[in-house]
């Protein structure tokens, strides 16, 4: 069993996976709201450049840099490898965000299809970036489909040549909680360097695979907020929280701002959270049977006190 961290990095990509929901456009001021709102909850980084959307999200890095008296929180971005406009995309994305990170797919049906095609891409651009940008990282979609030696392989010579985090990527959300679990696990024996996890909802275990990515042995875990993402969207990020707050692993983003923020991108978003969602969702501590009554904290997973916000209650009134 590995040692339990005792921190986890919280990197929300809400303004990255939600812009893929059908009809979610943030525009330029909703984002910098949901960014602001998100830095003062406590939430350490924010992606906000989506691959292939590079030159679009430029500009809104260019306006949380400059505005770093609300977006107080680091930035970053994805640039695919195998793509033509990758070493003009590290350019304009450099001195505007704090990170980049190169993608590299590793399934053979995406391009480049060859296992030693992807490593020489992956490390030319890698290397480039290097030159070009004060922090960059190796993301692998597709990672728990690959053959695990490749995986470790591909893990090994992103951290060789300087890569400063690996994401690890359930690019269709089709793995579970025992095999992130073991994966993660043999990758945290492989690399000295930051390892993250990024999960998809597609089987609804998007929160249960990254907690587990979590107990063996991840730095980080991607989030949105209200699971907002890609076809079942992502891991929720108030779920994510409260599983880690449950087992008294630290990410400074305080359960008292955890509706607030889902209300908030709930209305930005036009997505409305279900009433049966976990934590946040208006059933959460509601009890309809007579069994339940008098005793209702023997029904609820935590105190529904956690979620209090009366500051920010009061500010909104």
């Amino acid at each position: 069993m590995p040692e339990q961290a005792e921190r986890i990095i919280i990197r929300d990509v809400t303004l990255r996976e939600g812009m893929d929901v059908p009809g979610v456009d943030f525009t330029f001021p909703q984002r910098l709201k949901i960014a602001a709102a998100l830095a003062n909850a406590g939430v350490p980084e924010i992606e906000i450049a989506a691959p292939a959307k590079v030159d679009e999200d430029s500009v809104f890095a260019g306006i949380c840099r400059d505005k770093r008296d609300l977006v107080h929180c680091k930035t970053s971005g994805l640039v695919y490898a195998f793509r033509e406009k990758c070493f003009a995309e590290i350019e304009l994305l450099a001195g505007l965000l704090d990170r980049v990170d190169i993608l590299m797919p590793l399934s053979p049906e995406r391009q480049p299809y060859r296992e030693e095609e992807k490593i020489e891409c992956m490390l030319k651009v890698l290397g480039y970036g290097k030159k070009e940008l004060s922090s960059v990282g190796a993301g692998f979609p597709h990672a728990l489909h690959a053959d695990p030696e490749f995986l470790a392989l591909a893990c090994r010579e992103a951290e060789s040549c300087g890569a400063g985090r690996i994401t690890i990527y359930d690019t269709d959300g089709k793995a579970d909680p025992f095999t992130v679990f073991q994966v993660m696990e043999e990758l945290r024996q492989e690399v000295g360097i930051e390892l993250f996890f990024h999960a998809h909802n597609d089987l609804g275990m998007a929160a249960a695979n990254s907690f587990a990515a979590a107990m063996a042995g991840a730095d980080g875990l991607d989030v949105t907020v209200n699971g907002l993402g890609d076809r079942a969207g992502n891991a929720s990020l108030e779920q994510v929280i409260m599983n880690l707050e449950m087992e008294e692993i630290a990410t400074g983003i305080s359960p008292a701002g955890l509706k607030t923020l889902s209300c908030l991108v709930e209305v930005e978003s036009g997505i409305p959270v279900h009433p049966l969602a976990p934590v946040v969702g208006e059933y959460v501590f509601t009890h309809k049977s007579p069994g339940h009554l008098g005793i209702t904290s023997l029904f609820e997973a935590f105190d529904p006190g956690v979620l209090r916000n009366d500051s920010m209650e009061k500010k909104q009134k």
